[in-house]
């Protein structure tokens, strides 16, 4: 498929997004949003691509958020449509379980700290900076921003951020526990793919299975009903790892002193 405003890129098992509009500082504008919801399409439908990576163009920005140009433009805020996995195509995409690496490498601000948010692992260069300032301008950060902050550092850290419509470096991040690593510029990818490979080297439909038992157990604090939901079948990628070649292929290979060959079934 060709895309006129990100750039993707399929190597073995890993599929890298770009947002490719630096000129804008990669805003998300909805016709941005719609190419990377058809890239995410294509990464979950794919069997074997089986980790993701988005980044953006330039060095400046990973993304604004939306593009406000597009939205000054539109009658009513609510003709500025996203397609319905949301912003970037991944803040509302609540059921995929691939992994997925938000690899930042600059202002990550409004809609673009929401998608890094909804990423599972976050990587930012040393310069990055992270914010909602959506009050600032009459909104609020209505794409999870809100409730994925609170979930992933806390409710006073949370407020403190969302309330002031501050922004926080990259290392702040880190400290707060939203950022996964920090790294130089020049590392920045190598790093994100350096992890993107670990974790291909682990089965894909555990991993899979991971990410879904841990996302939906954030529903519920009670431990014994996760437990019980787990013994009743209703985490259905725990039930086709179990089920899967992969996993006697993983035991095999453990036996034999060899690497498993995954075949993600």
């Amino acid at each position: 498929m060709n895309y006129e405003f990100i750039k993707v890129v399929h190597k073995d098992h890993l599929c890298i997004i770009t947002i490719d509009r630096p000129d804008v500082l990669n805003a998300l504008s909805p016709a941005t949003s719609f190419e990377m919801a058809a890239a995410f399409d294509e990464f979950e439908a794919n069997q074997d691509l089986w980790v993701a990576i988005v980044t953006g163009s330039g060095q400046k920005a990973f993304s604004v958020g939306g593009d406000i140009s597009v939205m000054v433009n539109a009658e009513e805020v609510e003709d500025y449509v996203m397609p319905e996995s949301g912003y970037g195509g991944l803040t509302s995409r609540v059921h995929c379980y691939k992994p997925i690496i938000a690899a930042v490498n600059g202002m990550a601000l409004g809609g673009g700290f929401e998608v890094a948010l909804a990423a599972d692992i976050i990587i930012a260069v040393e310069g990055a900076v992270f914010g909602l300032p959506e009050p600032k301008i009459g909104a609020a950060a209505v794409a999870g921003g809100m409730h994925r902050l609170v979930r992933q550092i806390g409710l006073k850290p949370a407020m403190g951020i969302l309330l002031t419509a501050d922004s926080v470096s990259a290392q702040e991040g880190y400290r707060l526990g939203f950022v996964n690593t920090v790294v130089p510029r020049d590392e920045l990818m190598s790093k994100a793919v350096g992890v993107a490979e670990k974790i291909i080297q682990c089965a894909p439909l555990a991993i899979q299975a991971t990410k879904q038992a841990v996302m939906e157990g954030l529903n519920t604090s009670n431990l014994d009903k996760l437990q019980q939901a787990q013994k009743e079948g209703q985490f259905d990628r725990l039930e086709t790892m179990f089920k899967s070649s992969d996993i006697k292929e993983g035991l095999t290979a453990f036996m034999e002193k060899r690497k498993p060959n995954w075949q993600a079934k």
